[in-house]
């Protein structure tokens, strides 16, 4: 970039205004005005054109060793969320590049999913609201569509971070006992929530749901798929809102038509948006939505805002609020 030019920032997505103003201010800012997502040639030619800042849409954009190569000034990837496995980091990190996201922000709203999915599972929700609109509800019946109580049962939290905890701070409403699992220990959580700390495979057989709310790492990929499905009570219900790769999908899909576990209520998937075909979307017994965990307004403005602070501050030569990969930050 040519000296005291302002730096370039492309943005592959029309984000809230609420980021976006803070951008303007400080950058040129492009901005994709489809109503997708940039395609990869577009972001891939920003890049090659200076970009020194992208917000970036998780998890569909790919900063990955072939992107970075086309970017000589980039400085800063912010993603507009708090998963950041859409990013090569460790490559980032050799290359001085910052990579944030935006963790906090979504906590809350992420937990609401939840348990409105598990909710909706639970009292089948989606198939009651079917029923009544095709016009077969027309007369009581004792047993149409009998469901799973959710008071005082067992809730199992897979990864108790933050959207984690907060999963569990709302079962203590529903006078559930509660488990968790993950690496370490949650002190705080347990004071918290009054969630007791068990090995994954022992909260897969007590729990009647499980909760997933752990990150996408290399770890967790594919934690869950036939050996975990068949520790589950049949009359269990799995919940994910965390992200599609801790699932091996298609063995989630054979059983739920086998009838190894009840039901699911997935907010994300594999590979989105998921094939209408896909052999988990012909399973009556699940609920599905769009990858909808942080989808309010009042939150998606705060992940916008937080996000653009970022790359505003790693632009400026200060350190981001929220650095995913602190060693590339020199003091």
């Amino acid at each position: 970039m040519a000296t005291g030019a302002r730096p370039k920032v492309f943005c592959s997505w029309g984000f809230p205004e609420a980021g976006l103003a803070i951008l303007r201010e400080h950058a040129d800012v492009q901005v994709w005005d489809g109503p997708d997502g940039a395609p990869r040639d577009v972001l891939l030619d920003a890049l090659r054109n200076g970009a020194a800042g992208v917000l970036a849409l998780p998890p569909t954009d790919r900063l990955n060793v072939e992107a970075m190569d086309l970017a000589p000034d980039l400085k800063v990837i912010s993603g507009f969320g708090v998963g950041f496995d859409y990013v090569d980091v460790p490559e980032a990190t050799r290359r001085g590049i910052a990579v944030c996201n935006t963790p906090g922000t979504l906590t809350e709203t992420t937990a609401d999913q939840a348990w409105a999915l598990m909710l909706g599972a639970a009292r089948h929700v989606p198939e009651g609201d079917r029923y009544v609109r095709s016009g077969e509800w027309r007369k009581y019946e004792p047993a149409l569509l009998l469901g799973t109580d959710i008071h005082g049962a067992t809730l199992g939290v897979v990864g108790m971070g933050a959207i984690g905890t907060a999963v569990a701070r709302r079962a203590r409403g529903f006078g559930m006992r509660i488990l968790y699992a993950g690496r370490s220990r949650r002190p705080e959580a347990e004071a918290e929530t009054g969630a007791v700390h068990v090995p994954l495979d022992d909260l897969l057989r007590q729990s009647d749901f499980v909760s997933l709310n752990c990150a996408l790492t290399a770890e967790t990929r594919g934690l869950i798929g036939t050996r975990e499905l068949e520790l589950m009570k049949p009359t269990a219900i799995l919940v994910n809102t965390a992200r599609g790769g801790v699932v091996k999908q298609a063995e989630l899909a054979a059983a739920l038509r086998a009838g190894t576990i009840a039901s699911a209520a997935i907010d994300v998937f594999e590979v989105e948006p998921v094939a209408h075909d896909d052999a988990l979307v012909a399973c009556k017994n699940a609920v599905f939505a769009p990858h909808l965990g942080s989808a309010t307004f009042a939150t998606r403005a705060r992940m916008s805002r937080v996000a653009c602070e970022n790359i505003v501050a790693a632009l400026e030569g200060r350190r981001p609020p929220f650095l995913v990969n602190p060693a590339v930050w020199q003091e």
